[in-house]
């Protein structure tokens, strides 16, 4: 596992699985996503918090944690293998304080929020699964 830190943001490369993936964590808020090799070769101690930000940004995103001042602390898991593409979660799975949206919130939004947009193809194919699984 190779990584890459600076204030407030974390990105490896799974050599193992060839999947990079990112963290950024400010005031209240701490969120993964699947980040390009491109994107990972590009951070750098030296780049301003926005620049890392927008970068980072750019990528998939897989998991958000929000316990800021204004609302009940809560969680959303958009992809379950969140800990695959930051391979740092896998020996150690967050557990934050407040709920966890369902899938079906979750999914929900996903199709939604164009934000999450790039989230819905495995968001679908998870669902189909388990509803077959029924």
């Amino acid at each position: 596992m190779k990584m890459k830190e600076g204030l407030g943001w974390k990105a490896c490369h799974n050599e193992e699985k060839d999947v990079y993936g990112a963290e950024i964590m400010f005031q209240g808020s701490w969120n993964l996503y699947e980040i390009s090799g491109s994107v990972f070769d590009r951070l750098n101690k030296n780049m301003s918090s926005r620049e890392v930000e927008e970068l980072i940004e750019s990528g998939r995103h897989l998991y958000s944690h929000v316990n800021d001042r204004y609302n009940p602390p809560y969680t959303i898991v958009l992809d379950d293998d969140y800990a695959v593409y930051c391979q740092w979660m896998a020996e150690s799975k967050p557990k934050p304080a407040g709920k966890t949206w369902s899938k079906e919130m979750t999914d929900a939004a996903v199709e939604l929020f164009e934000s999450e947009k790039d989230n819905r193809e495995q968001r679908r194919k998870k669902r189909e699964q388990r509803q077959k699984n029924k």
